[in-house]
């Protein structure tokens, strides 16, 4: 799978790209990722990204035409192009970001990511360029950047291979493309915090009965959709 990240700050991405999981993914090729700076599709000698909004008001916002250029120079990439794909902008009055919308992406090839900074991006990116827009939740970030990864770790997680551990996926997925959670535990088996303090794991993990910490997993899970 491919993502596609539009962005003034491309910097940011740097170290997100070069740790842990998402890195050994992008070294095996199970996913690519792409940062574009949209001040690479302007055409003014300041490469001017933003101006004052109509109407008046405080701040400033991003502007159309370069997030357009963006959005179709990344579509015209020709191994890719008649790949399934969706373009997505992330704004607070967005569809709220599940792990339904997680499993719904997964399924993609391409997924281009425009984020937004200042006071907001031109409504006519929202309108008519973005397939769908996104809010991570019921708060308003700096820009587009944290919500981005947030997608890709989301994403990729349910990427075969990704994980290492294709039983994980099985077992903890469910039927409505929810996600198994429950409390995870490991040594020591009584911690002392301080004196006369005891944190202990549970019993029945340290029993060995299967059926019993499968019983305990499911009493003490949740599912993770909405």
């Amino acid at each position: 799978m491919r993502f596609d990240i539009i962005t003034i700050f491309p910097e940011i991405f740097d170290s997100f790209l070069k740790e842990s999981i998402i890195k050994r993914a992008l070294e095996r090729s199970l996913v690519e990722i792409n940062i574009h700076n949209l001040r690479d599709f302007t055409e003014d000698t300041h490469k001017t990204v933003d101006d004052k909004p109509f109407g008046g008001g405080i701040g400033m916002v991003m502007k159309v035409e370069p997030v357009f250029k963006a959005v179709e120079e990344i579509k015209r990439t020709k191994r890719l192009s008649n790949k399934k794909k969706k373009v997505i902008s992330f704004t607070p009055r967005g569809k709220k970001f599940n792990q339904k919308k997680a499993f719904e992406f997964s399924k993609l090839h391409r997924l281009i990511m425009i984020c937004g900074r200042y006071e907001g991006i031109d409504e006519r990116v929202i309108k008519y360029i973005a397939d769908e827009n996104i809010s991570i939740g019921n708060f308003v970030l700096m820009g587009g950047e944290v919500a981005a990864m947030a997608v890709i770790e989301a994403v990729s997680r349910l990427i075969p291979g990704v994980l290492g551990k294709p039983q994980l996926l099985k077992e903890r997925v469910t039927k409505e493309k929810g996600f198994v959670e429950y409390p995870q535990y490991t040594r020591p088996e009584v911690f002392l915090p301080k004196p006369k303090v005891k944190w202990r794991v549970p019993k029945v993990l340290l029993s060995g009965h299967h059926k019993k910490i499968e019983e305990w997993r499911k009493k003490h899970s949740k599912i993770i959709e909405k």
